[in-house]
């Protein structure tokens, strides 16, 4: 009979522990594998985007890096260029090296076929040439772009407005020449240009960015309502002039598609405010009665444009309301948050007390 002692014990003990310690690293391994093979057959789980095929390399091309990019973003942008093989390998190792959050905006010279090392290396020593800026806000009017966009260049209105002609986007419903035709579909962000940019080039640069900015939207749930993106974009353009506070993006879509449903009257008074053509008024008892297409208080459905540039958040909500039964809501707080509800009578308290507290007019 064989007599197991205390060492034996501790050695079978190290044995298991290294078995244990064994099959955890393998396991680690592979699901780090895993990982690793989701990042560069997808962008975190989205489509990578690769290089156009049998581009030669060494081509001079030049990149415009907007400010606040992500480095997937970025990755996207070199990609479509030709400057780098694939979108998700570059922005790998720009998370590999601890510089995702560091790579610069600007617009840069570089050639196709550029290992992703370079290019991070060059991104993280800055724009080579100079460049000035432009702001363009969340929900403005497109007058008003046009009127920022001249009030922040050497550029006149009327130079900045005939530009428009010149201007493309597979988002544009109607002629290019039309300032309304462009409503909400310049992409409100910050922009950095070189000194030489013309206000073409100015306006083609929102205009494309608007468009990469809906295409990384699913719009599957909103198109199964018979909604189309276009329409979309005009939902996230009624959701950025009413929301104060992001928690109630989701919720006033919610609000704009369960009327929709019904089909009952939107009743959203920033369409009216955009048919007098007059901000910061308060609507008198005529304007609610303007014989408008933007009027929905008067017209079912949604207004024929956007009414002001809606920012990536509002195109979220727009694209994935809130699973709720609201039909209404007020403005019940002084940091802009509104309250929502399913009932008439309970809309009427809502309002009378935001009356009395000075919320609403």
């Amino acid at each position: 009979m064989a007599v197991r002692t205390d060492e034996g014990r501790r050695d079978g003990f190290r044995r298991l522990g290294g078995l244990a310690l064994l099959l955890v690293v393998l396991g680690g391994a592979f699901l780090g594998a895993r990982q690793l093979a989701d990042w560069v057959g997808g962008l975190g789980g989205v489509s990578d985007v690769t290089a156009p095929p049998d581009l030669q390399p060494g081509l001079e091309v030049s990149v415009d890096i907007p400010a606040g990019s992500t480095a997937r973003q970025i990755g996207v942008l070199l990609a479509e260029a030709g400057v780098v093989e694939s979108a998700a390998r570059f922005e790998l190792a720009a998370r590999t090296t601890d510089s995702a959050e560091r790579l610069q905006a600007g617009r840069y010279d570089l050639e196709t076929g550029m290992a992703n090392d370079t290019v991070i290396d060059r991104l993280l020593t800055g724009p080579m040439i100079e460049t000035f800026r432009i702001t363009v806000r969340e929900g403005l009017w497109i007058n008003e772009v046009l009127d920022e966009i001249a009030g922040q260049t050497d550029f006149t209105t009327a130079e900045v407005r005939q530009a428009l002609s010149g201007v493309e986007s597979s988002l544009l419903e109607g002629p290019a020449s039309d300032p309304i035709s462009w409503e909400g579909l310049l992409f409100p962000d910050t922009y950095d240009f070189p000194l030489d940019a013309d206000p073409e080039e100015i306006l083609q640069r929102l205009a494309d960015t608007m468009v990469r900015r809906v295409e990384t939207v699913d719009w599957s749930e909103l198109e199964s309502r018979g909604l189309s993106v276009y329409e979309g974009i005009i939902v996230a353009s009624l959701i950025e002039a009413e929301a104060g506070v992001d928690g109630d993006r989701p919720l006033i879509a919610s609000v704009v598609v369960n009327r929709l449903d019904l089909p009952m009257v939107l009743g959203i008074d920033a369409t009216v405010i955009y048919a007098v053509g007059q901000r910061g008024k308060s609507l008198t008892q005529s304007d609610l009665d303007i014989d408008s297409p933007y009027n929905t208080r008067k017209f079912a459905g949604l207004p024929p444009t956007p009414i002001g540039g809606p920012g990536r958040a509002s195109l979220e909500a727009a694209a994935s309301p809130a699973a709720t039964d609201f039909l209404y809501y007020v403005l019940t707080s002084a940091t802009g948050a509104h309250s929502f509800t399913a009932s008439y009578d309970e809309f009427l308290a809502l309002k009378q007390q935001a009356l009395n507290d000075g919320l609403i007019p």
